[in-house]
């Protein structure tokens, strides 16, 4: 019998290096001889051949593919990487149109995956042309997105930095969810400092707080 495909999920407001980071895991995993799969946002690709925003009757198809994408990529490939889950959808359903009924579907969804990144607010909005609906939504975003895996109970790690530090972070955020029977780094991959690493705001769901902390930090 095949080996389960390891699942993550990344999940986060928008402009918060998602799709980055999943490219950055898919990389390291097929640099150890392991197949990966990204699976990129479905609502993104909807809103970008449609050119709007979908109706309330639409999400729900939006959020099924997502995930039906996902269980196809894992009969596929060792690792599987959502560059988001049907948790998105579901927010920005709830936020849109005040319409909550994707959450059951999103979360009893969430809890199949291996484990759960969210990309935090230290990297800063860039606009690309599409989708974006500008940096004062990410705040609110981010905050749903913290709730909803609270009162869900589903075990989750926020993952900060760039580059190779956050690279870094996310495996071993991985490590910690998943269990280190899946290998997810090979000796010697990191520096030592990345073991000293501790996270930010660990107890604290309040982005708020947090976006305060780093604004603190990125001022001369």
């Amino acid at each position: 019998m095949a080996a389960q495909a390891l699942k993550i999920a990344l999940l986060g407001a928008e402009s918060t290096g998602k799709t980055q980071l999943a490219g950055a895991l898919a990389a390291h995993f097929a640099a150890q001889g392991r197949s990966a799969i990204v699976v990129s946002e479905v609502l993104r690709e909807w809103c970008q051949r449609e050119q709007r925003t979908p109706r309330p009757e639409e999400q729900m198809p939006i959020a099924q593919e997502q995930e039906r994408r996902v269980d196809e990529a894992a009969g596929r490939a060792e690792v599987v990487i959502a560059d988001t889950t049907s948790l998105m959808v579901a927010i920005y359903s709830g936020m849109l149109f005040n319409d909550g009924s994707l959450y059951q579907f999103a979360l009893e969804r969430l809890r199949g995956y291996d484990a759960t990144l969210v990309t935090g607010l230290d990297i800063a909005w860039v606009a690309d042309g599409l989708q974006r609906d500008g940096p004062h939504v990410r705040e609110p975003v981010d905050a749903l997105v913290r709730a909803a895996l609270a009162k869900a109970a589903v075990p989750y790690r926020v993952i900060y930095g760039s580059g190779d530090e956050r690279l870094a972070q996310a495996l071993l955020a991985i490590d910690s969810i998943a269990g280190h029977a899946y290998f997810t780094r090979s000796a010697g991959d990191f520096p030592s400092e990345a073991k000293a690493w501790k996270w930010l705001c660990d107890k604290c769901g309040d982005a708020g707080c947090e976006h305060r902390l780093f604004a603190a930090i990125r001022r001369p």
